[in-house]
């Protein structure tokens, strides 16, 4: 009885998980790919989908989609390693450095984007700063689709503030994870912080980084409440595709196609990065 008992153990303290995941995620996901490809009749179409290329904003919504992914991804995983080696060094006072730095993480996408838009609006924050300082003269419209460079710029500053704490979280226990004596010895045979940091410390940190990579790529493709919030329907992407088919069209089988859309575009972007070789592969295929 005991040895039956201990053999379902793991599956019971599992089971919340499995069901978790079973109503909030693969019973909505089987619901969005059979209405992305319904028909009116009850069958399978392609319809959806050629309504969906079809939509006069798919290509811009495509288009920033991917242009926000390649600036906001390496800048976040870039701010978020070089803020995590800053921690792991012990300095005085990282604790609460740290903290501060996750704070964001308790604030909600649109919530973001409203904070950084009264930032960034015409009568905002840094156009007060900027004319009291003497920079500009007059106010700058920072979120007008005349000036892109701006708007996508606020986009890309919003955005990092909000979530380069989350790939910070998972760089933060990878490094936990190194021994410190590693990085000791290095310093024992006269490596610097630097090379300690490039030699020793990165190699051994390749895993969490690469879920890191991962995660914030599934949700770049995402990407919708801050760049609602700041440049509303002037810059459209996929995400907010899916949500005006659905809340503003009433077409929930386009919204559908939208969102399988975006899975299926995280997926290859997901499978490319991890077939790509690691640095020692590399090496020895050459």
């Amino acid at each position: 009885m005991h040895t039956r008992t201990g053999q379902l153990l793991p599956f019971t303290l599992v089971l919340p998980s499995m069901a978790f995941l079973a109503v909030l995620i693969l019973i909505p996901l089987a619901q969005a790919l059979f209405l992305a490809f319904a028909s009116d009749s009850g069958g399978f179409t392609l319809a959806n989908f050629q309504r969906m290329l079809a939509d006069a904003n798919f290509s811009d919504a495509y288009r920033n989609t991917f242009l926000l992914l390649v600036l906001i991804v390496p800048l976040q995983v870039a701010l978020a390693l070089a803020i995590a080696l800053l921690v792991n060094s012990r300095f005085r006072g990282h604790r609460l450095f740290f903290l501060i730095y996750t704070i964001p993480l308790a604030v909600s996408d649109l919530a973001a984007g409203l904070l950084w838009l009264a930032a960034f609006t015409e009568r905002g924050y840094l156009n007060s700063v900027l004319q009291n300082a003497g920079v500009i003269s007059q106010p700058v419209l920072w979120l007008s689709f005349d000036n892109f460079a701006g708007l996508v710029t606020a986009i890309v500053i919003a955005e990092s503030w909000r979530t380069t704490a989350m790939v910070l979280l998972v760089l933060i226990a990878g490094l936990e994870l190194i021994p410190r004596e590693l990085s000791e010895t290095a310093a024992l045979f006269g490596a610097g912080r630097f090379r300690r940091a490039v030699h020793v410390v990165l190699p051994l940190l390749r895993p969490s980084l690469q879920s890191a990579l991962v995660i914030r790529m599934i949700f770049a493709f995402q990407t919708f409440a801050v760049v609602f919030a700041l440049a509303g329907r002037n810059l459209p992407v996929l995400a907010g595709g899916t949500y005006s088919s659905y809340a503003t069209n009433h077409d929930e089988r386009l919204a559908a196609a939208y969102g399988v859309v975006i899975l299926a575009l995280s997926l290859v972007a997901i499978v490319l990065y991890l077939s790509l070789p690691g640095p020692r592969e590399a090496e020895v295929e050459r």
